[in-house]
């Protein structure tokens, strides 16, 4: 394992509860590992950060730029989850930090939550459940009918939607998907050029995007008016996807007949917390507290996916799959020394870093650079004489933002 100081002394810092499967690998490294089960406010974060190399988090702590601005050994961040909103990416970036998300393992555990919960909705399971824990007998089959032959809209056909699909259609239910990028269906899935119009042949809508600009409140009063009278309407993937109140009055009139919701815009702290929305006490309505993910088969793949490829990053410099860094990867080379540098992205960079390895009569066994609007990142293979020289040169020069080698 290549590594530019002792493993020993690589600090990290695992926040909220992470799956044991990361601390069994990353200790297996050699690194240190320090646990906290809470996520931490921002200043006392900032404090943490001051000497940690690898920072691990869940989805509650919110990793600002103030909080980053004293981290000047962070070498990355791992975001044991989905979403990456909670961490100030361009301040990441900025400071040649690359974060890494899970894009994969929870995927099924989310799909399976949707399937379970459109069969619940679809026969108001929760209602009567609810009546019965109240002592109230209401054995009825008004409203209550079966999924199959039932159309189902996806909005986001991602690794998500993709898998809601292959179930749904499974149960023997027609599946549309909209999706902003060309998707290649899978089975009978059937792709439609808008939201409008899945929205308006769909039964039940299950929304799987991520948060963007594009994506608030991209469920509102006028979108839940186009739904079909009595359909519904599912969101397990960002809170502010779906307008609270707009959702609300619309259950209330009856016009969308019932809702599953497991994130909201705004979501407690801790467990403890109180937990308000104009959704409660509704009826068919599933209130669930962000648990999608929640199953010990993703935590357990959550940590094995992060965790190697934060070890793969300190290791060899490898940056594929990082949101918010140029992408690079190369096979280490034997009998060499690798440099890795991030440094702002200015015309004359690569000119100065190969007057650098010229002066110092280098050679080059292999070399990529990847850039992005900001900064640029430069893997190097070199001759293993020359190779702290050049390192230190290159870490000199005006541009540079981090450079570190690998022996």
């Amino acid at each position: 394992m290549a590594t530019s100081f002792p493993v020993d002394q690589i600090k990290v810092l695992l926040l909220e509860n992470i799956h044991e499967t990361a601390h069994d690998i990353i200790r297996s490294a050699g690194f240190q590992v320090e646990s906290i089960s809470k996520a931490l406010p921002e200043e006392e974060l900032a404090l943490k950060l001051r000497d940690v190399h690898i920072l691990g988090i869940r989805s509650k702590t919110q990793v600002t730029d103030r909080a980053l601005q004293g981290a000047r050994r962070l070498l990355t961040i791992g975001c044991f989850c989905i979403g990456t909103n909670h961490v100030d990416l361009p301040a990441a970036n900025r400071r040649g930090v690359p974060v890494f998300n899970a894009p994969f393992s929870n995927t099924r555990s989310v799909a399976e939550l949707i399937i379970g919960e459109i069969v619940m909705l679809a026969r108001r399971l929760f209602d009567r459940s609810s009546e019965l824990h109240q002592g109230r007998w209401r054995k009825v089959s008004t409203g209550a009918v079966e999924v199959r032959g039932k159309t189902v809209g996806i909005v986001g056909y991602g690794h998500i939607g993709s898998q809601v699909g292959v179930l749904a259609e499974s149960l023997g239910m027609r599946v549309l998907f909209h999706d902003i990028s060309s998707r290649l269906p899978m089975g009978n899935n059937t792709p439609v050029a808008s939201l409008p119009e899945l929205l308006q042949n769909s039964d039940f809508v299950t929304l799987h995007v991520p948060e963007t600009p594009q994506t608030r409140d991209l469920i509102g009063a006028e979108e839940l008016l186009m739904m079909r009278k009595g359909a519904l309407l599912l969101n397990a993937s960002r809170g502010s996807v779906v307008s609270i109140p707009a959702l609300a009055e619309a259950l209330k009139s009856g016009h969308v007949g019932g809702a599953a919701v497991d994130v909201y815009p705004e979501e407690p702290e801790q467990n403890d917390d109180a937990f308000l929305t104009p959704l409660r006490g509704l009826a068919n309505v599933i209130l669930t507290p962000h648990i999608g993910g929640s199953t010990g088969e993703a935590q357990a793949a959550i940590g094995r996916e992060v965790s190697a490829t934060l070890l793969k990053f300190v290791n060899s410099g490898a940056t594929t799959g990082a949101v918010n860094f140029p992408q690079a990867e190369l096979q280490p080379m034997k009998n060499t020394h690798r440099i890795l540098n991030v440094h702002r992205n200015v015309p004359g960079v690569l000119r100065d870093i190969n007057r650098i390895i010229a002066d110092c009569n280098a050679n080059i066994h292999s070399q990529v650079l990847t850039t992005d609007s900001s900064v640029g990142y430069l893997i190097m293979d070199l001759d293993q004489d020359v190779s702290n020289e050049v390192k230190k040169t290159i870490a000199a020069l005006e541009t540079d933002i981090k450079t570190r080698i690998l022996y």
